[in-house]
Formats: C-alpha cells, structure tokens, sequence
C-alpha cells in the first residue's frame, strides 16, 4: 500500500499509537505503523483532528533527513 490514496482511504480505527517514551503528552506525536513501511502521524492532544499518513519514501526521506542532521538548527 504505497498510493496516498489508499493511505488516506485506511481506516485507523484499531491503530496502535506510538509515542516516545517518556515523552510529555502536551509536546508530542503519535506514530502508527500502516504497513508495507508507511505511517501516520497525529497530534494526540488531538486524536480524531488531522492525521497526516506517508508513504514507505517519504518517511525514509525524511528519517534520512533526521539522520544525516538536515533539522538540526
């Protein structure tokens, strides 16, 4: 499942939410795995507001951005 169209059309209502550990509730993100590599993420101050979804490439583009330090300020 790699099309956005079929990311967006998933339901996610048994998703599991991730955050990390020991993160505060009131600065966070969830992460759901959807499966073939792409995720959702969401705000959970927010459950049921905007949950943005990604593609198996754009979250290993930016997990590479992350790595290789391109959000670093």
């Amino acid at each position: 499942m790699s099309a956005k169209s079929d990311l967006y059309a998933q339901d996610l209502t048994g998703a599991v939410w991730l955050a990390a550990p020991g993160s505060p509730v009131d600065d966070r993100i969830e992460i759901a795995e959807l499966g073939d590599g792409a995720v959702a993420l969401r705000n959970p101050a927010d459950p049921v507001g905007a949950i943005q979804r990604y593609t198996a490439e754009e979250w290993q583009a930016f997990l590479n951005g992350v790595h290789d330090g391109e959000f670093d300020r």
